[in-house]
């Protein structure tokens, strides 16, 4: 593996590899502005050099590159690997920014206990377990668990928590646990259970149903009636479950559909999670995005299969990237069984993709609307606020700190009426001893603000936590930077509020002579609201820890003298 760093003006093609292999493209601060992969380093290279690609947004960011540096993998799939490390670590503007704030979690089921239970988790690890998955909605899959529970009756609760207990617990008396802990089910017998679940989760139904009729009849037949008509409310509860599952195909294979729909642009992708046939669920990205489709398709199959999700053995696409097989060894290695990347020509499959690609097109126009509807809140507040703009991206800023030490700042961005939740920021304060809130905050703002010049990248609004010592401090800082005009500033404080010209908000107990930060606080503390400061007698003042006698009455006269509102 070899490195070589050129600007790009002047980079001789002759000297570059025509190995596998990364490229990274940087700015003048250094700052990593682009990741690619290539088969061929000198034959990609190449078409920047020569300005074959002639659209203007590769030109746009070929303008901004002022060095390249190129490693010499060897392997497609080294390059792949070594592709993804570089883009979590620099995270480059021009890659591909997967952003999805749902949270998605999976069942985990371990083969290696004697006695497994089901587990919900949020990560996908490579530890030998089994994963189903993933499911969008948490509450969703409790209530699905909790039918299971009732058809397959599992242990519920950690192994070592279920061994402590003296008696079996509260499920075991409803009938849905078979306290394996206390001994009340076999080894052999339980298994059975778990292996019919993970039929069920498999998709394998049709297997799981043959299995609980034969045990019907089996239990009718001796007559034993009781437990024949456990099973048969329990064939009824699956049969009710599966009739909610859009059956898509006769494949028993475990199948993703990526699906893809794009205007100018604007990139919508969506996957269909298909399990034993039936459609379990789907997920959507929007994506804004210039350069090739294969690129685009190459980086989100690595972004979202480089988490911890369930991959499985087969991934439908609407075409096949010039990596295709790079990415199915990629794949391959991470799932522990062989992956196929397939792009359907006829069949059931090309039938997945239609559908897939119909969702993406449904997901891009239903987020078209709420596009309109987030525009129509923007304008809203950028009318109540008295704004210069339309607050596209607003950044909140916050700062905390432990009992005077270890100062940080905190960035929360709000883009198109959104959380942006990859755009969120921690500054750790470097210039500022003690709990000196003021100048932590001009420090950041100044660290923020004059690199967002330098890239280009600002804000249409800041919004600050704090009162008018806090709003000054910000505003030193635009003026300092010339930002005055081009950014709208904003600062809310606690407690009761008035608004003040700029649209900043005051607090009332600010009005109060003598009673600082830290008095507030206590009286916020002691009694909860500046509503029931201003209801409090004088010797409920008088019981604030920190207050003395004065400051008690100086509150007081404040609210019920001869000058309170």
């Amino acid at each position: 593996m070899t490195t070589k760093s050129k600007k790009i003006q002047d980079l001789d093609l002759s000297t570059i590899s025509t190995a596998s292999g990364v490229y990274l493209m940087s700015g003048a601060e250094g700052q990593v502005l682009y990741v690619g992969k290539a088969r061929n380093l000198r034959a990609r290279l190449g078409n920047y050099v020569r300005g074959e690609d002639s659209r203007a947004h590769v030109q746009f960011l070929l303008h901004k590159v002022v060095q390249v540096e190129t490693i010499v993998t060897d392997t497609e799939k080294e390059a792949l690997i070594l592709e993804n490390t570089l883009i979590k670590k620099h995270k480059p503007r021009y890659n591909i920014n997967l952003r999805d704030d749902k949270t998605y979690v999976s069942l985990r089921i371990d083969m290696n206990e004697d006695f497994p239970g089901i587990q919900i988790v949020r990560r996908v690890r490579r530890d030998g377990a089994l994963y189903f998955g993933p499911y969008a909605s948490v509450g969703a899959l409790k209530e699905t668990l909790k039918e299971l529970y009732r058809i397959f009756p599992l242990r519920h609760h950690r192994w070592s928590q279920c061994c402590r207990r003296e008696r079996p617990c509260l499920f075991y008396q409803i009938g849905q646990c078979s306290a394996p802990c206390h001994g009340k089910i076999t080894r052999e017998e339980y298994r059975v259970l778990v292996n019919t679940v993970i039929a069920f989760l498999s998709g394998r139904h049709d297997d799981v149903l043959t299995v609980m009729h034969q045990r019907m009849n089996d239990a009718a037949e001796v007559m034993n009636f009781e437990e024949a008509a456990r099973l048969r409310d329990q064939i009824y509860a699956i049969e009710k479950t599966l009739e909610q599952q859009k059956v898509v195909s006769q494949d028993a294979v475990d199948i993703d559909v990526v699906g893809l729909h794009r205007e100018g642009g604007e990139v919508e992708l969506c996957l269909l999670f298909i399990r034993g046939g039936r459609l379990v669920g789907r997920r959507s990205y929007a994506i804004r995005w210039s350069l090739d489709e294969d690129e685009l398709l190459a980086g989100f199959l690595q972004q979202y299969y480089g988490k911890d999700t369930v991959i499985p053995p087969v991934v439908v696409l609407p075409f096949a990237p010039s990596s295709s097989e790079a990415l199915q060894l990629w794949l391959a290695e991470r799932l522990g069984k062989k992956v196929t990347l397939h792009v359907p020509q006829r069949g059931p499959r090309l039938d997945m993709l239609a559908l897939a690609n119909k969702n993406a097109s449904d997901s891009y126009r239903e987020r078209g609307d709420r596009r309109e509807a987030r525009h129509a809140v923007l304008q809203e507040i950028r009318k109540q606020l008295g704004l210069q703009r339309l607050p596209n991206r607003m950044e909140c800023y916050d700062i905390s700190h432990v009992q005077g030490t270890h100062t940080v700042g905190s960035m929360v961005v709000i883009t198109d009426g959104e959380p942006d939740k990859a755009a969120y920021r921690h500054y750790r304060i470097k210039t500022v001893e003690g709990s000196d809130d003021y100048a932590s905050l001009h420090e950041v703002l100044s660290r923020r603000l004059s690199r967002g010049i330098e890239e280009n990248d600002l804000p249409d609004m800041v919004l600050i936590d704090g009162g008018k010592g806090q709003l000054s401090m910000v505003e030193d800082v635009m003026t300092q930077l010339g930002l005055l005009t081009r950014i709208d500033l904003v600062s809310i404080a606690k407690s009761r509020v008035k608004r003040n010209v700029r649209g900043s908000l005051e607090s009332e107990l600010e009005k109060i002579a003598g009673i600082g930060p830290e008095r507030r606080k206590g009286l916020l503390k002691h009694c909860g609201s500046v509503n029931k400061i201003k209801q409090a007698s004088l010797d409920d003042l008088r019981q604030v820890a920190g207050l003395p006698e004065t400051a008690a009455q100086t509150v007081y006269d404040h609210f019920h003298g001869d000058n309170a509102d």
